[in-house]
């Protein structure tokens, strides 16, 4: 059974990828599967599009709308929570302190909040070096790292300006660190919440809804691109499916078709 890294890198466009350079990102593309056309769920905003991920729900579903969590009128177990009850070690390694609602109390052995200094050199790095170890040691089953400095400087400079591009070269370099790391039995995802225009994003706007996705590892096949239509909602699926895990009846997700 193969363990699994899930990378969120907030706010990254697809075609960010082929507007700087990013060794790393096309060596996953290269190297395993992917799509530069998945759908992010509206509104296309942070917490929003975290709670769909994790719950394979879209955000009528799910309640939350804004960057505030609002439980929801009629529970439904995420992600963290089918893992916990098949008793599966998870982990979170994020910059941003609102994503701690995507898991319930009582369901993560290692939650690492590294507090977003607003220093885009910086704070991703920090997440990076603190996850680092987790990796390498085969601890946990599945872990979340959450990547949000691009997605920062696109409100600051504007998506696509070269500060932009500039910054999606930095996160190529920390994708780099974490795959090197990375023991030969972990399958490794990779996926955008949203895009962005302009110095924002939230609307139905293609380029805020348009994400790409990567999976590589151990059975993914190499080069291929996913034909099959995907959202947000397939990811906790999948992530249940590559970890033995039965997914939740509920969720409107379905698990894609990696190895």
């Amino acid at each position: 059974m193969p363990r699994v890294l899930y990378i969120t890198t907030d706010g990254l466009r697809p075609d960010a990828l082929e507007a700087a350079h990013t060794p790393h990102f096309q060596a996953l593309m290269r190297e395993g599967a992917y799509t530069l056309t998945a759908r992010s769920v509206w509104p296309s905003i942070t917490l929003p599009c975290h709670m769909s991920l994790f719950h394979s729900l879209p955000p009528e579903r799910h309640g939350v709308l804004s960057n505030t969590y609002v439980p929801m009128a009629r529970s439904v177990p995420g992600l963290f929570e089918a893992l916990k009850q098949a008793g599966k070690r998870s982990g979170m390694f994020y910059s941003w302190e609102p994503l701690r609602d995507v898991a319930r109390p009582l369901c993560l052995s290692v939650s690492k909040l590294i507090a977003y200094e607003h220093n885009p050199e910086v704070s991703d790095q920090k997440v990076v070096s603190a996850a680092l170890p987790y990796l390498r040691s085969s601890e946990l089953d599945f872990t979340f790292l959450y990547l949000g400095s691009v997605d920062e400087v696109g409100h600051l400079a504007g998506w696509m300006s070269p500060a932009y591009l500039r910054q999606v070269e930095h996160l190529d370099d920390l994708l780099g660190q974490v795959v090197e790391a990375l023991p030969g039995d972990t399958v490794l995802l990779v996926m955008s919440d949203h895009g962005g225009h302009l110095r924002m994003h939230g609307t139905e706007h293609p380029e805020d809804m348009t994400v790409p996705f990567m999976a590589w590892g151990p059975g993914v096949p190499r080069n291929q691109p996913i034909a099959e239509p995907m959202s947000l909602l397939e990811l906790a699926p999948t992530v249940a499916q590559l970890l033995g895990v039965a997914p939740e009846p509920v969720w409107e997700g379905r698990a894609l078709r990696l190895r």
